[in-house]
């Protein structure tokens, strides 16, 4: 049997299929590379941005603003001077965004201006870091990316 163009032309167009169809196979069902949201109540998240519109414009209207910095301790994150540190309250959220294992969230207490992050918990690479915290009513709110 002899193979003309039009039958050669088919046999490409069939093993491409075949070849595209392996692989979305392959990456729909391996487990390594599953996709997740960035959080897993995305949606009720996207009700509450406002406040968080809110919160970081009142960071931004602060005289002087957390600080962070890398000391052999680990993360160092400095509050407001002018501000009573017994009254600020809140949480602080470290993002991970390339495993979400290593995500945590610590509350905030505070004995001075300063809340330390233990180095052993903070593995080298990027970081999101989100501080959600209030001083009286007032609530504020700063993100920063950093590499650790």
């Amino acid at each position: 049997m002899k193979i003309n163009w039009g039958t050669s032309i088919v046999l490409v167009f069939i093993g491409f299929i075949s070849f595209i169809l392996y692989f979305v196979v392959k990456m729909n069902s391996n487990k390594n590379l599953e996709h997740d949201l960035v959080t897993k109540e995305y949606y009720k998240e996207e009700l509450a941005f406002q406040n968080e519109i809110d919160a970081e414009n009142n960071s931004k209207s602060l005289k002087q603003d957390i600080t962070l910095d890398k000391n052999e301790e680990g993360l160092v994150i400095t509050f407001p001077n002018d501000k009573d540190y017994q009254k600020i309250s809140g949480t602080v959220s470290l993002y991970r965004p390339s495993n979400k294992r290593l995500d945590f969230e610590i509350p905030i207490m505070l004995s001075n201006s300063t809340l330390i992050i233990r180095d052993d918990v903070l593995l080298e690479g990027r970081w999101n870091i989100s501080i959600h915290w209030q001083y009286d009513i007032t609530k504020y709110l700063f993100k920063k990316s950093i590499t650790y």
